[in-house]
């Protein structure tokens, strides 16, 4: 009886490993055959959170250098008090984290914008933050909403709640501006990015990825919604929008069409967005799997005048199937808010929103942000 239960188990065992050996082998034989610049390249992750927050969720983020060498992230986190989604929607708020290495780990430092009342557009909820240092000063833009009424608890807060429907009605696009990367930042009573009745985003604005350009013209993409004709909003949207300067004012182009839709290149969030020689480059979430294969992977497009997109002949940038520095392999519950760091020029380092859990964001237990290097 030992000897068969003993059998039984080395077989196990002997299954498992090689169905964990067959995962591995066929990760790395994709990312080896890809054509994709991004996915080809992306090296072994670290198992040591870029930043985590005890007892908050912890979400995007972005990365600037400053002149002393530093290294300086703002990301979103919000208190584990609340389920994650919604949570973000109600009460997150930006904070700033320092590291003398771009890969981290990141200590906290201070809470960069954080609520400042049901009053202002931005109130309640900061969150999508992309930062960056131009012309001797850091310029935040991220996404901001508001709501008139109290905390809610945990079981309060559902998708259906008073929260969550005026939370995200209220998302919009906006701008502060600090002279060191510890603040004050200079927060405008405004959006950047309103929302304007018969367009793709008459319901709300959201996940701003902006470029300043040669010229400090700047392009940004961001995701709409809009009203339907019974009055619910519809699926999400990409669109792109311009300003002279970084404190704009923005036009939306492409006579305020979206860019990537549902009814023609399916739905998209998450984008990033940067530019080189060649011209403009995205990689988005590719939420229902129409490009890459894979629901919530990454897909890579490109255009040379941002507004006419064309997507990679090999369109998977990443997944949520990582390879880390231990050796070992494993499936995150989540993999968005990508965020490309440039060193002279160069991609080195790729940042993501991440959580643990068999996918869903009702099932994760912690988030935290993650680095992966880019050979």
């Amino acid at each position: 009886m030992k000897k068969s239960i003993l059998l039984l188990s080395l077989s196990m065992f002997l299954t498992v490993s090689g169905l964990y050996s067959q995962k591995l082998d066929n990760l790395i034989s994709l990312k080896e055959n890809s054509k994709n610049r991004l996915f080809h390249n992306l090296g072994k992750a670290s198992k040591v959170p870029a930043f985590q927050s005890e007892g908050y969720w912890v979400w995007g983020s972005s990365v600037v250098k400053s002149p002393d060498g530093k290294y300086h992230m703002y990301v979103s986190r919000f208190p584990k008090s609340l389920p994650f989604h919604p949570g973000w929607m109600v009460a997150s708020e930006i904070v700033h984290a320092v590291s003398d290495k771009i890969q981290g780990p990141y200590t906290f430092s201070d809470v960069a914008l954080p609520a400042r009342g049901a009053q202002y557009w931005d109130g309640k909820s900061t969150h999508n933050p992309r930062i960056f240092y131009y012309k001797g000063k850091y310029y935040l833009i991220y996404m901001g909403s508001t709501h008139p009424f109290e905390n809610p608890t945990y079981d309060e807060l559902t998708l259906d709640s008073k929260w969550c429907i005026v939370g995200r009605a209220n998302k919009r696009v906006g701008l502060a501006v600090a002279e060191t990367p510890y603040g004050p930042w200079k927060r405008f009573d405004e959006p950047i990015i309103k929302t304007e009745p018969n367009t793709f985003y008459s319901f709300l604005t959201s996940n701003p990825s902006p470029v300043i350009q040669e010229d400090g013209s700047v392009l940004m993409i961001f995701k709409g919604r809009h009203y339907t004709n019974d009055d619910k909003y519809s699926s999400m949207s990409l669109g792109v929008a311009y300003a002279k300067n970084i404190e704009g004012p923005y036009e939306v182009l492409n006579n305020k069409q979206p860019i990537f839709q549902v009814d023609g290149q399916g739905e998209a969030e998450d984008p990033f967005l940067w530019k080189d020689a060649e011209g403009y480059h995205i990689i988005f979430k590719d939420h229902v799997a129409k490009f890459t294969g894979e629901r919530g992977g990454g897909a890579m497009a490109h255009s040379s005048d941002g507004i006419n997109w064309t997507v990679d002949p090999d369109p998977k940038a990443y997944s949520l199937t990582v390879e880390w520095e231990d050796g070992s392999i494993g499936k995150q519950g989540q993999l968005e808010r990508p965020f490309i760091y440039f060193e002279n020029g160069k991609p080195v380092y790729v940042f993501f929103a991440t959580m643990d859990g068999p996918g869903g964001f009702e099932n994760a237990t912690r988030s935290w942000n993650m680095c992966i290097p880019i050979k």
